[in-house]
């Protein structure tokens, strides 16, 4: 038994003391320092078993090195696949992160029970007889799930030398302890230590590890920032409680593209995934109503039509008010700056507000044009016709700049049934013969002509 070691964590950013102190360095917080026991047994949380022979690694010259494409898992679900970049590399760790009660014990389990593959899914929160319940709603017909109710990460390693599954699924990384570190579950060297071991068993392995990860009262994931590090995939499941729509990103990933997005839509038996988002982001309405415009924008390879709303009134106070949902309100001021200086409209008394419906998020400069028009025709109260969408930028000089890909919201606008597109007349476009007019402007000035 070796002699039992001590050191000192800051709760809210990891960082590492030799001795207490008042306040941490690293992130300037107060009274977050704590001491935690940080070694307690010389022992590894994961060994390969006994029959089993490691190859001891050695250098390769890079151009050695075999570069065919490893093959990845599928996971049956399109959206999980799209946001992962083609489904899961083995061998790799993916970190999940969210809202509680958004829905990531459900989408994981859902995946579950979808795959084809021996899964391991590893709770420390539900017992069995309430994931069966859950599961029954989901998917009631599944060979292949196998569910462990564990928190000790030494009884989950048996298991697995056992079951030998091809993926595992730990709900969640707090709620995990090892017997080698003496802290309590949740504790940042609990969480490192738990995350070491299965890091070492996913390498060793090549088996993939999903983890569910909590989250912080400022929308971090709870524990180290090494934790994120440390993992190869970082996902965050977003979304309003008060709306059916959950959206998935990527905030790291080694093996693919951070930009894409995943939809699903909040079901009585699950999470339903939408593939087609633009349908459902546009509101269905009979009349035309001022202040509402249709913007073509990108997440990642994917286009969509989103509806942005203004209203624009008479301040009560002397200060008016500047209010964004979904959209950055520093741009927003920048807009109305541009409009006040520009084109002459006198904004500078006049509340202004902003939403992109459906809840989410949107930071692609292409829908200034529509923000602008949306604004235009609160002010002016004019309804702009429902098949009109548009995509550019709006520089600080009022001219209307190009943005990328503009091809492909044109197509994207065409498929939905859009009559004109406003775009920069610098985009470089090569289609031809479009069944959507594609309406060329410049400077901010050629807008108005056609909002008011």
């Amino acid at each position: 038994m070796a002699k039992v070691k001590t050191t000192f964590f800051c709760q809210s950013c990891g960082n590492q003391y030799a001795k207490w102190q008042g306040q941490c360095t690293a992130c300037k917080q107060w009274n977050t320092i704590v001491e935690e026991v940080i070694q307690k047994q010389d022992k590894s949380g994961w060994k390969l078993p006994t029959s089993t022979t490691k190859r001891v690694s050695k250098p390769l010259l890079i151009k050695e090195i075999d570069s065919a494409k490893e093959a990845r898992l599928d996971t049956f679900d399109g959206e999980f696949n799209r946001v992962l970049g083609g489904g899961i590399v083995p061998g790799s760790l993916i970190l999940l992160g969210g809202e509680p009660g958004i829905g990531k014990s459900t989408l994981l389990l859902q995946i579950s029970l979808k795959l084809p593959y021996k899964t391991l899914y590893v709770s420390g929160e539900e017992s069995q007889k309430q994931i069966k319940m859950r599961a029954e709603r989901i998917n009631p017909e599944n060979d292949n799930c196998y569910i462990l109710t564990e928190t000790k990460t030494q009884n989950i390693f048996k298991q697995i030398e056992v079951l030998e599954p091809d993926i595992v699924i730990i709900d969640s990384i707090q709620t995990l302890h090892s017997d080698y570190i003496e802290s309590s579950s949740g504790s940042i060297s609990q969480i490192k230590e738990c995350t070491t071991e299965l890091i070492k068993f996913a390498k060793e392995t090549a088996t993939p590890v999903l983890l569910i990860g909590h989250i912080t009262k400022d929308g971090n994931i709870a524990g180290p920032k090494i934790l994120e590090h440390m993992v190869d995939t970082v996902l965050q499941f977003e979304g309003d409680r008060n709306h059916v729509f959950r959206i998935l990103r990527a905030h790291k990933n080694r093996f693919g593209s951070t930009n894409e997005l995943g939809i699903y839509e909040m079901q009585g038996s699950g999470l339903r995934e939408v593939s087609n988002p633009s349908e459902i982001l546009i509101s269905k309405k009979d009349e035309e109503l001022s202040g509402n415009v249709i913007a073509a924008t990108l997440e990642g390879m994917r286009p969509l039509m989103i509806e942005v709303q203004a209203l624009v009134s008479t301040a009560v106070y002397g200060t008016p008010q500047r209010s964004a949902t979904g959209f950055n309100a520093k741009r927003l001021n920048m807009l109305l700056a541009v409009l006040e200086k520009r084109a002459g409209f006198r904004l500078a008394a006049k509340d202004v507000f902003l939403n992109i419906t459906g809840g989410i998020t949107v930071d692609d400069p292409a829908i200034d044009l529509a923000v602008v028009a949306a604004i235009l025709s609160s002010n002016e109260d004019v309804a702009l016709q429902k098949d009109f969408c548009f995509a550019a930028e709006v520089g600080l000089s009022g001219e209307i700049r190009p943005v990328q890909r503009a091809e492909q919201r044109i197509l994207e606008a065409e498929k939905l049934g859009f009559s004109t597109i406003f775009v920069s007349k610098y985009n470089k476009i090569s289609l031809k013969k479009t069944a959507i007019k594609i309406q060329l402007i410049s400077k901010i000035e050629d807008l108005i002509e056609f909002v008011i």
